[in-house]
């Protein structure tokens, strides 16, 4: 029987783990979190809703992704 596709084994870091946990973690918490502070903040517009999730966002999204890969680098090795 042929090896399944789907197997791989990485050496170091498994970077398709690293984002899919990136992926999922800031949906997650990202949403939650510029609900929550978008309460705080006067966003009369519409562009202006969507710049303050895209920055409150990208925030959320580089911090993840660094903890991600620091997690998948020092602790899941």
């Amino acid at each position: 029987m042929p090896e399944r596709v789907e197997t791989t084994d990485p050496e170091g870091v498994d970077y398709g783990w690293v984002m899919q946990a990136t992926f999922v973690v800031t949906v997650t918490v990202g949403a939650a979190l510029v609900a929550a502070l978008s309460a705080f903040v006067a966003l009369p517009t519409w562009e202006a809703r969507a710049g303050f999730a895209v920055r409150v966002g990208a925030v959320v999204w580089i911090v993840t992704a660094l903890g991600a890969y620091y997690y998948e680098k020092n602790v899941r090795a």
